[in-house]
């Protein structure tokens, strides 16, 4: 069994996308337009047209089993609007994960957007993850620090702006994964640097606050391999040591994971090498960021099962990173 922690919706039919649309356009007559939510017509057809042709049939070639599976991240837009704007966005692309995963229970299980907003509380958010995990059976979430889409404006992951949510994560038993959307500063690029920024910060900010101790059974996966923090490890440890904080195993390394979302193997070796085995989920972020061929080995980048595949691990440790971590991280899931 191989369990893809990290896949996204990106294949959507047009119709999700014209909505959003008439969303901005609302927007744009008025920045206050209260959003009503109206109806999509996307068909039975149309979504398994979107997916047989591009992750079920990855899936099949690359040899994984099931993706957890989530809106666009780059669509989440929480920047955009206001709290009614991110509402009913948010409930859309939600339920059609939801159908997806009626259409195909065997391949894909949900994890749920949520619906941020600059300025706004968590109330639509905790809500909107209750209704995805009681009546969708969702699996988990993912949690943007940052809805400003680049401007980090918002509290850090610390502050007690967002222990409503994560008092609603461990009520649940659910992870949130660390995603932040799409950057409308132009300093960064979405996927190349405003992610991985997302990601280190994110890691940063939870190693100076007091959630995990808040917190002891809550769960968070750092995707994207981790940022930068695998790569500077060292810099992290030593850093804590001169805060005077615990040593990063004790501090965080029961409550924060990282994917397998690196696209190169000397990547893929360096995050096996630093973080230990327990801390790691299989994922591809399949069909995401980086879609081409590596021409310097002819293959996906983002078949990211080639390079655990070839990595100079053990099968326990390999098993384990296929499947077993996640089963315990996503303690929903029912495979």
């Amino acid at each position: 069994m191989i369990i893809d922690c990290h896949g996204h919706y990106t294949t959507a039919p047009a119709e999700l996308g014209d909505y959003r649309d008439n969303q901005k356009a609302e927007l744009l007559q008025d920045t206050n337009f209260q959003t009503t939510k109206g109806s999509i017509d996307i068909s039975d057809d149309q979504i398994r047209e979107s997916l047989e042709g591009a992750q079920l049939k990855l899936q099949r070639e690359r040899g994984t089993d099931v993706t957890i599976f989530s809106p666009r991240a780059s669509w989440m837009g929480h920047h955009l609007g206001n709290a009614s704007t991110s509402k009913y966005w948010t409930e859309h692309c939600n339920e059609l994960i939801y159908r997806i995963t009626q259409l195909y229970p065997d391949n894909f299980i949900g994890v749920a957007q949520l619906p941020q907003s600059t300025g706004s509380g968590l109330e639509n958010s905790i809500a909107e993850l209750d209704r995805c995990v009681s009546e969708f059976e969702f699996v988990g979430c993912n949690l943007s620090p940052d809805p400003s889409g680049g401007y980090w404006n918002s509290p850090p992951l610390g502050d007690r702006y967002w222990y409503p949510m994560y008092e609603k994560m461990v009520e649940l038993d659910v992870p949130a994964m660390i995603h932040v959307s799409a950057a409308c500063n132009p300093c960064f690029h979405s996927t190349g640097s405003h992610y991985l920024s997302a990601d280190t910060t994110a890691f940063m900010q939870l190693m100076t606050s007091d959630v995990t101790k808040d917190f002891p059974t809550i769960k968070f996966i750092i995707p994207h391999g981790g940022g930068a923090v695998p790569f500077h490890w060292g810099r992290f440890r030593g850093l804590a040591d001169m805060m005077g904080r615990p040593p990063l195993d004790e501090l965080l390394m029961q409550n924060v994971y990282f994917d397998t979302c690196v696209y190169h193997q000397a990547g893929i070796d360096l995050l096996l090498k630093v973080i230990p085995t327990k801390n790691i989920l299989f994922a591809s972020e399949m069909v995401g960021a980086v879609r081409g061929i590596d021409p310097e080995t002819g293959q996906f980048f983002d078949d990211t099962k080639r390079y655990v595949d070839n990595a100079d691990i053990s099968d326990d440790q390999r098993a384990a990173i296929f499947a077993d971590n996640a089963r315990r991280v996503y303690s929903r899931l029912k495979i």
